[in-house]
């Protein structure tokens, strides 16, 4: 299913209740959503005018975009699947945002331009810092059923 999954049958009783995709979990599959446009229209800007000025900065920009839309696909489908590469891909996020973050106060020379992840997203509103930490939480207040319904092998 790729619409919004407002059903996640994630209780032991075997109902089903509000799911992933309510309340909070709109909030922020939304600023996902926004953060994926944003990494990517960024990264695509870079890369085609100024490439040559810092390609490590510029790629890594475009792996945050990758990062973002994969972290959003996930987040709004159900079951078991989508949910480990929910927990892969914002897990890699965090550990994005926190190594480009220090690389770039500790050695500037590394990264003469910023990434979405410089200065742990200073050009973001420190978003891509704090962004994965709620996803986090989030998902894990939301874990699907370990039963195998719900789309255990999706």
């Amino acid at each position: 299913m790729n619409e919004l999954q407002t059903d996640s049958g994630d209780n032991a009783t075997g109902t089903t209740k509000s799911g992933r995709v309510t309340g909070i979990g709109r909030v922020l599959i939304m600023v996902y959503g926004v953060l994926a446009l944003a990494a990517t229209g960024r990264s695509f800007v870079q890369i085609v005018s100024k490439f040559d000025q810092a390609p490590v900065a510029y790629t890594l920009s475009a792996l945050a975009a990758v990062v973002y839309i994969v972290a959003t696909i996930a987040l709004v489908n159900r079951g078991t699947g989508w949910y480990r590469v929910a927990w892969i891909t914002i897990g890699f996020e965090l550990l994005g945002v926190l190594v480009i973050g220090t690389l770039s106060l500790v050695d500037p020379e590394l990264f003469p331009h910023d990434t979405v992840w410089s200065f742990y997203g200073r050009g973001y509103l420190f978003i891509p810092l704090v962004l994965p930490i709620l996803g986090m939480w989030w998902l894990a207040k939301h874990a699907p059923a370990r039963a195998g319904r719900d789309g255990a092998a999706a």
